[in-house]
């Protein structure tokens, strides 16, 4: 029999819902703007057919999934499986819900204040909705519990780090999902560039996490949409000491204010700082640090690594943006790496030019399909 299976992915302001029947997507909702006074919900069949499209305003996650299930005509379903950001050091593999791990969410939301908060809304309103549904927690940040122990580490004294305070890594689901599409044996040394609204890379060998840019929160490593990325801890301590700053101005600063959206004064969507980078001199200031900070990256990771097979661009970003993809390899031909325009420019799987050393890929990501992978898993061996 196949196994029916609701996936929710529940962002800082937008939601994802996604029905799966065993590997193969059936229905998908996604509501935009939560929180933001007026948002939208669009529902598609497999097909990606429009079946509706409302604009209403979302307050929160919970509302948006309650909109989402009140039209909704499911199946029988057999569970549902949960995007959660956060894992902490004690969850490094998908979990059953239950009362003790909620408890155990709760008290990790002052790691991921944009997304936790969002997702034990989610659950709350699928236990209302399916009360008598398993549920399962599928963390972002358990593909990176392997990585080698001085990856992990911070250079903060060791009674810190005993408060759990270390890097952790995100977007794992995304990275298992590129290693799982294309074989470890193919990606050798890969790094892997996720890179979407939040954006992060991931070294990769053999198949395993080496290391990451984002560390304590999702907040750290690259520039992103909204986010600053990492900063010299000198810059916060200066706005703390001598521009009237508290720890709430500081966290809407680095998450809300920084970034692409920042530094262009305009924007975070990359599509719209593209299109008017040639008449707005701070839109290509924003594109340019982006790829440079990427670039930068790249660099590094190749030199943990010790060599790059392997370069993957991934995400809304990584997997639409020809430009920023061709821009930031541009400077990275000493490791191999050369782009092939016309492939670039068409979005192939394959974008790296004959005889490049290093195998540059797009791979559209599909985090949804690996927590329903992850949900039917657990549920098997639950029946076991």
């Amino acid at each position: 029999m196949p196994v029916r299976v609701v996936c929710v992915n529940s962002g800082s302001s937008s939601l994802k819902v996604a029905l799966y029947e065993d590997e193969t997507r059936i229905a998908s909702s996604v509501v935009e703007g939560i929180g933001l006074g007026e948002g939208r919900l669009t529902v598609r069949d497999a097909s990606a057919r429009v079946l509706r499209d409302e604009l209403g305003a979302f307050p929160d996650a919970g509302a948006a999934l309650r909109a989402v299930l009140a039209g909704a005509a499911f199946p029988a379903l057999d569970g549902v499986g949960h995007r959660i950001v956060h894992g902490g050091t004690g969850h490094a593999a998908p979990e059953r819900v239950t009362p003790q791990l909620l408890v155990a969410l709760r008290t990790l939301v002052p790691l991921a204040p944009l997304h936790l908060p969002a997702a034990l809304a989610g659950i709350d309103a699928l236990s209302t909705h399916f009360p008598a549904l398993p549920q399962v927690a599928c963390f972002d940040t358990a593909f990176h519990r392997r990585m080698p122990a001085v990856a992990q580490r911070l250079p903060l004294p060791r009674a810190l780090r005993a408060k759990g305070i270390q890097r952790y890594g995100f977007h794992g689901l995304s990275y298992e999902y590129v290693v799982a599409t294309i074989g470890a044996a193919t990606l050798g040394r890969a790094v892997i560039a996720h890179l979407g609204n939040g954006a992060s890379l991931a070294a990769v060998r053999d198949g395993l996490p080496v290391d990451t840019t984002m560390g304590f929160t999702p907040t750290g490593g690259l520039m992103m949409g909204t986010r600053s990325g990492d900063l010299d801890p000198g810059v916060l301590v200066h706005l703390l000491a001598h521009e009237g700053f508290d720890a709430g101005a500081i966290e809407r600063l680095v998450d809300h204010e920084s970034g692409l959206l920042g530094v262009s004064g305009t924007t975070s969507d990359m599509k719209a700082l593209l299109e008017t980078r040639a008449t707005e001199p701070h839109a290509a200031e924003a594109v340019e640090l982006f790829c440079y900070v990427l670039r930068k990256h790249i660099g590094a990771f190749a030199a943990v690594l010790g060599g790059i097979d392997t370069l993957v661009f991934t995400g809304g970003i990584g997997e639409r943006a020809a430009p920023v993809r061709e821009e930031t390899c541009r400077s990275l031909e000493h490791l191999g790496i050369r782009i092939d325009r016309e492939r670039n420019a068409r979005h192939d799987p394959i974008i790296s030019a004959p005889g490049s050393a290093c195998t540059v890929r797009t791979v559209r990501t599909d985090e949804d399909l690996m927590i329903a992978r992850h949900t039917r898993a657990l549920l098997a061996r639950s029946a076991a």
